[in-house]
């Protein structure tokens, strides 16, 4: 019963985070929060409704309106890609460099899973890119997990392409991402996981590896794919 009534306290107030920060938005919002590519339980077993749920229409609904309300303080944001303020962050304050982010990383991290069965497979290049960078896709996949695992606090694990062309795994605090001029490592993100607890932690509590293991099998590689050709389809 503890369990259900923290579940659901959780969730009103995540809710009520978001009603509010839509109070305080602009009538003309530039930025919106997308709909989910699949159903809530669409990943079961790996992610599931409730969580889906909470996350996608609470924690990302509230990024996005906090990131309108912004709008009034920056009035450039309303004509610039979500993608160039990420590129320029370091312009704005504290509240657009984590809500923008947020919507960036959270816009992206759901068109990267797909239903089990569904995700297909790296592409036979990027397969061979995955291989001389890392060994073996297992590898890759097991160098990704230890990083994401070693995260501490709330953050983000992913795989970019880097400026002169290689792969590198790398991860970010809180909604940083690597498109952001203000970290280290900077690329083009292939393949993104959220770390933060809320990602999992009704399902995993404080399972982290758990999480990760499970999320393996709804990876869509398709869409992985498609992003590393857009990029390299750039060079």
């Amino acid at each position: 019963m503890r369990r259900i009534a923290l579940t659901s306290l959780f969730a009103t107030t995540l809710l009520l985070t978001a009603n509010l920060a839509s109070a305080n938005g602009s009538k003309n919002a530039p930025f919106s929060l997308p709909e989910l590519p699949y159903a809530n339980n669409a990943l079961e077993p790996a992610i599931d409704a409730r969580t889906m749920d909470i996350h996608h229409n609470g924690h990302h609904r509230a990024y996005v309106n906090n990131l309108n309300a912004k709008v009034k303080d920056y009035p450039a944001l309303a004509t610039t890609s979500l993608e160039d303020i990420q590129a320029s962050v370091s312009r704005y304050g504290a509240a657009v460099r984590n809500n923008a982010g947020g919507h960036y990383n959270h816009s992206l991290f759901w068109t990267l899973m797909a239903p089990v069965g569904r995700g297909g497979s790296p592409s036979p290049v990027l397969q061979a890119k995955l291989v001389q960078t890392f060994g073996s896709q297992e590898a890759f996949q097991t160098k990704f997990a230890e990083a994401a695992t070693r995260v501490f606090g709330s953050g983000w694990a992913w795989l970019i392409l880097k400026p002169d062309g290689s792969l590198a795994i790398t991860t970010t605090p809180n909604q940083d991402n690597p498109l952001m001029d203000v970290v280290t490592e900077r690329g083009t993100p292939l393949l993104a996981l959220d770390v933060w607890e809320h990602a999992y932690y009704l399902h995993y509590q404080n399972k982290r590896a758990d999480y990760i293991e499970a999320w393996w099998p709804v990876v869509s590689w398709n869409q992985v794919n498609a992003r590393y050709d857009a990029a390299t389809g750039k060079r």
